[in-house]
């Protein structure tokens, strides 16, 4: 097997295993610090589930371009596994907590040392040929959103049997053998020398080329608004799932089959987008998704039983895996030869930044107007950010009109892009 074939295939099952911890418990934090942390009034609630879900990114997306930085100097595995083995860590200390503070405060010490999936992002990205980014990224991100499928099912089981406390440790252990995997079997090949110093002088004139980049700048505000609309949910979709099931008796259950549907048919559209970004440009994927997204989004707005909202999820979740594989391949086109590392720690902050600020204006919407607002809020973010797309990211990627044919009627000959690692040349056929 080819080298970067297997290291899909162990990150694939690493992210699996990550997600799918992560997600144990995650979707269900209203119901920890209720019945656990001692919270009653249902605006505390909210506004608590906000800050705890959004404080990990606060510091992530602070650290990323440094993470990046170091990625371009020593390597994306070693990125992945400094994050695995200190996520671990301190989500175990997760299951001890006392009070609300307790975990806000071990939730900004993980941000601060997160960053196993950019990092992996990043590795397969730059260890597997050009002409095959796409497809390998949708295969790659498959695998984070299997996990989603199951994790917030088994954690919802495993909660009414060892309580939500024990899933944090059960996720630590997760995420440690996640890390020793990738430690045993991911290969880097493309890995640069520990000794050269990265192209560049030092993160303003690296951020300065980066940004000057054209459309970098727009791909990383749209990874910042696909991401925001994306959290925005969780501070409320538990409830509403309980809401809409009009009982407290199942509801972590049903939630997570409702969140797993996303799951599902992101699993399921995510390696086929990929393929159509490779033939027929990631902005055009990218661009339909977001459209398609936001009028799923919508949808969930109007559904009045869990029926309903697990079809909008499901419909969501295609919709969906067209966005972050689409963005992350187009990244990977742009980004400066030998910051490549660089330019997606610079993504990965703006990514943070929407995961930070997505559920606290997700909890605060669903506090002023109700739930049902937060899904509206969400589909509009999704439609003006394909407003976005349509306008700054699609034009960059228009490929030169072929000249025309000889007075004689002959077509001009085809010119063959270089073959072999890292060509740089169209992948899909020229606009005409």
């Amino acid at each position: 097997m080819d080298v970067w074939k297997r290291n899909l295939a162990v990150l694939w099952l690493a992210q699996f295993l990550v997600m799918a911890a992560m997600n144990q418990i995650m979707p269900f934090l209203p119901f920890l610090l209720t019945r656990e942390l001692g919270l009653s009034d249902a605006r505390d609630v909210h506004v608590w589930t906000g800050l705890i879900f959004g404080v990990n990114f606060l510091p992530a997306l602070l650290v990323a371009p440094l993470w990046g930085n170091l990625a371009d100097r020593y390597g994306r595995k070693l990125m992945i596994l400094r994050s695995g083995f200190g996520m671990a860590i301190a989500n175990g200390l997760m299951g001890f907590v006392q009070t609300p503070e307790q975990l806000l405060l071990l939730r900004f010490l993980n941000g601060m040392i997160s960053g196993f999936i950019p990092a992996s992002i990043a590795l397969v990205s730059t260890n597997t040929p050009r002409e095959r980014v796409g497809t390998a990224l949708g295969v790659l991100q498959s695998g984070g959103v299997a996990g989603t499928i199951l994790g917030p099912a088994l954690g919802g089981l495993l909660a009414d049997r060892i309580g939500f406390r024990a899933l944090f440790w059960v996720t630590g252990g997760a995420l440690l053998f996640a890390t020793l995997i990738v430690l045993f079997f991911v290969r880097e090949t493309n890995r640069p020398s520990p000794a050269a110093r990265p192209a560049g002088g030092g993160f303003r004139r690296d951020a300065a080329r980066i940004l000057s980049t054209r459309p970098l700048p727009a791909l990383f505000a749209s990874s910042l608004f696909v991401q925001f609309a994306l959290v925005a949910l969780m501070p409320v979709l538990a409830l509403y799932t309980e809401t809409l099931l009009g009982r407290e008796e199942g509801a972590a259950f049903w939630a997570g089959v409702v969140m797993g549907m996303t799951g599902v048919a992101n699993m399921l559209a995510s390696p086929l987008l990929g393929r159509l970004a490779d033939r027929f440009g990631g902005e055009r994927v990218l661009v339909g998704s977001l459209v398609a997204g936001s009028a799923f989004m919508f949808l969930h707005a109007l559904v009045g039983n869990v029926g309903g909202l697990m079809v909008a999820r499901f419909l969501f979740g295609l919709a969906a895996g067209g966005l972050m594989p689409s963005i992350n391949a187009l990244i990977r086109e742009k980004a400066p030869a030998g910051m490549e590392s660089r330019t997606y720690g610079l993504a990965n902050s703006a990514t943070f930044f929407g995961n930070m600020v997505g559920p606290i204006v997700g909890g605060a919407v669903s506090g002023l107007f109700g739930m049902r607002a937060v899904f509206v809020f969400s589909g509009a973010v999704l439609l003006a950010d394909a407003a976005l797309a349509w306008r700054e990211i699609v034009p960059a990627y228009r490929r030169k009109a072929a000249p025309p044919p000889a007075d004689r009627g002959e077509a001009p000959a085809a010119v063959k892009p270089p073959a072999g690692f890292g060509a740089t040349a169209p992948r899909r056929p020229s606009e005409r």
